[in-house]
């Protein structure tokens, strides 16, 4: 997805807790980024307020990097930020600096599948977190690459969680290999946690 002459701007979007709270992010304007509500990001954190201190997480399609940016506030000790958006790339890196986290963030200006290859070597991530632009299959070519690869950054413990449609459905999440650990929904779309089903005694 690309989207052109983009402007940064300031929208009703903040930190909602931790060392940055209430300090306010950007975001690019149009319909490029479509950023999770507060209120739906305070719900998925506090699902997730136990399994972040100290952790690796990565955003995948992470627009304005709000979610990274709220893990590594309330304690994950990196985050990689993935868009293949030059204006949210930018966006990214000014609310990293602005919340005074970006010694502990790397950026990569790519597509997903080009970023999961390039992270071949690294250690795991606890989250894998993804918002990709509903209904073109994004995050199945990120689980299916992952499901083929099993890099490095992967393992028994990683968490995927996917933002995706309400209607959309979850059949071919299964089918890869993946379990369904639960499905949060709200008004128009949902929360999808997974992990990778391996068989006993595999580890990836």
């Amino acid at each position: 997805m690309t989207v052109r002459h983009e402007k940064i701007i300031m929208i009703a979007m903040r930190v909602i807790a931790g060392k940055a709270r209430r300090l306010p992010l950007k975001t690019i304007e149009g319909d490029g980024t479509r950023p999770t509500t507060d209120r739906i990001k305070e719900t998925l954190f506090n699902i997730l307020q136990n399994d972040l201190y100290d952790i690796r997480f990565l955003d995948l399609f992470a627009g304005s990097g709000d979610i990274g940016i709220e893990a590594l506030s309330r304690g994950a000790c990196q985050a990689c930020f993935v868009d293949n958006n030059r204006a949210a790339c930018d966006c990214i890196r000014r609310n990293l600096v602005f919340t005074h986290l970006d010694k502990q963030a790397e950026v990569f200006l790519c597509d997903a599948v080009t970023a999961l290859s390039r992270l071949e070597g690294r250690a795991p991530f606890q989250i894998i977190f993804m918002d990709p632009p509903y209904g073109k299959g994004l995050e199945d070519q990120v689980l299916s690459y992952i499901a083929a690869h099993r890099p490095s950054y992967v393992d028994e413990q990683t968490l995927f969680i996917i933002e995706m449609a309400l209607e959309a459905g979850t059949d071919l999440l299964t089918e890869m290999g993946y379990e369904i650990l639960r499905v949060k929904e709200y008004k128009t779309n949902k929360h999808v946690f997974l992990a990778m089903n391996l068989p006993e005694g595999e580890q990836v």
